[in-house]
């Protein structure tokens, strides 16, 4: 496994749901992109044990963490701590790639 990607490489579509590519992954870490097509979401869920961020490298998202809601764009992160309730929509007219990490990883 190469320890250099470009995200360009892992964006894609899908128009049953969002897409999703895995950049990364270790026992501690998953770091992976997650890319909404406008009019997708990813529906509010939580992480038992594990914090997660968004940062936005395209568009812009609607997201959901805990009660606030507020839109973020290009350059913005979003932080989702363990176990908050947490999603993110796309009612923007073009896809909204984001950049997504989860500590500890999925399964370990």
């Amino acid at each position: 496994m190469s320890m250099f990607a470009d995200y360009r490489d892992h964006v894609g579509a899908s128009p049953a749901k969002f897409f999703k590519s895995t950049l990364f992954q270790s026992e501690r870490l998953l770091l992976g992109l997650n890319c909404l097509e406008p009019g997708q979401e990813q529906h509010i869920h939580t992480h038992a044990g594990q914090d997660k961020f968004y940062f936005v490298v395209e568009g812009t998202g609607t997201f959901t963490v805990g009660d606030e809601v507020r839109e973020a764009g290009e350059g913005w992160t979003v932080w989702a701590p363990a176990d908050v309730p947490h999603g993110v929509a796309n009612r923007g007219e073009r896809r909204l790639v984001l950049l997504v990490g989860i500590a500890p990883a999925p399964g370990k």
